[in-house]
């Protein structure tokens, strides 16, 4: 299915790249990939100019074949914390928070105090921290830098217990517990739920009316299902919860706008909008993931790899870029800009299987850009250039 928008859609490509020179060559080219990887669903987006110029989708969102459209309900996976970095960078545009202050300047309590089935059955376990007072280090632009010093996850250490595995602050190491850590602060100092907030600031105003922090009934109406790798249907998991980790339930549709915003920079300064993707922190890693890796030799590593704020910036050919990956058993999904001319590319899939065909669509839509996909999604025969 495809949903034009103002504009008879002219793929513009870079002149490092083979021109495709309409909708019909995308169309091909999907198809084909799909039927190639056997992947059920695709959805995608393009934006050029910080202007919606197509959103497309391809296949079906459920086991009994009903159609994937513009307008079905996916799983926005880790693109939640893209968003939510979003989000952050516009309380600390208006001064209510400020990115290089310790967040025990923010807490009523010392993070370690909170503790019971009330923090823990909700967040990570914060009082594993008591007796260590790196936590006070910690700041918001920290966490979403991905420096905490955390594992992804507590509850995925041996003994299930957080714990600081380098100072916050001295290297990039992916961390979901980072984030949600953030979530705590907000709603502990400053009364926040954040999936309200976020509503309000991001999605009303874009016009992101199917896309929420949690669940909502209305999504049933249109709402994909996954497929896993091997090829078996996952339901959509009913979020009763907003996670700034990765709870995000989002459109192709909604998600266009979302981006075409973010790259816009509608509602922050100038100065805040480039904060968001400004290179902080070199990441030293062959891949992101398994996490907290040893760094490589200089000459190895990745040329321009960076974090920014809840994305992960880099240099290419068409000059700086920032992207960001959403990835679970059943879902792949990646959004990547370019600064200059403000275009991107933003891919879900209800089908993990899909994600071998990010690098060739994103080369289509936006030509060479530079992305490391073999650091995104470890060195495979697809993530090579």
């Amino acid at each position: 299915m495809l949903r034009k928008l103002g504009m008879a859609m002219a793929l513009t490509i870079a002149s490092t790249s083979p021109a495709m020179a309409d909708h019909a060559a995308l169309d091909t080219l999907v198809k084909a990939g799909m039927a190639e990887t056997g992947t059920r669903g695709i959805a995608i987006a393009y934006i050029d100019q910080g202007k919606i110029v197509s959103v497309d989708s391809w296949g079906v969102r459920n086991a009994g074949g009903d159609p994937l459209t513009p307008d079905t309900v996916m799983y926005g996976a880790s693109l939640t914390k893209a968003v939510f970095g979003y989000f952050v960078m516009q309380l600390a545009d208006e001064g209510r928070i400020d990115l290089d202050r310790s967040i025990a300047d923010y807490l009523p309590r010392p993070l370690p105090d909170y503790a019971g089935p009330a923090i823990e059955n909700k967040y990570a376990r914060w009082s594993d921290l008591a007796g260590d007072e790196r936590w006070r280090k910690l700041t918001p632009r920290i966490l979403l830098n991905h420096a905490s010093g955390f594992a992804n996850f507590g509850f995925a250490e041996p003994d299930g217990k957080l714990r600081f595995h380098f100072d916050p602050g001295t290297r990039y190491s992916y961390s979901g517990d980072g984030l949600i850590l953030l979530q705590f602060v907000l709603e502990q100092g400053f009364g926040m739920d954040i999936g309200v907030e976020m509503r309000k600031r991001i999605f009303d105003k874009v016009g992101a009316t199917r896309t929420g922090m949690m669940w909502r009934p209305d999504f049933a109406t249109n709402l994909a299902d996954g497929w896993t790798i091997d090829g078996k249907v996952e339901p959509h998991d009913e979020r009763s919860k907003p996670r700034a980790a990765g709870s995000l339930d989002t459109t192709i549709a909604d998600m266009a706008k979302i981006v075409a915003a973010y790259i816009r920079g509608d509602g922050l300064k100038p100065a805040s909008r480039a904060d968001l993707v400004r290179p902080q922190l070199p990441i030293t890693t062959r891949s992101q993931f398994p996490n907290l890796q040893p760094d490589l030799p200089v000459a190895d590593r990745h040329p321009g790899l960076s974090a920014g704020i809840g994305v992960v910036t880099f240099q290419g050919a068409q000059g700086p870029g920032s992207f960001k990956g959403g990835h679970n058993d059943s879902t792949g999904n990646t959004w990547v800009c370019i600064e200059k001319a403000r275009r991107c590319v933003v891919i879900l899939s209800n089908d993990v299987r899909a994600e071998p065909l990010f690098p060739r669509l994103t080369r289509a839509l936006l030509g060479d850009t530079g992305v490391p996909w073999a650091w995104e999604y470890g060195d495979q025969p697809w993530t090579r250039p």
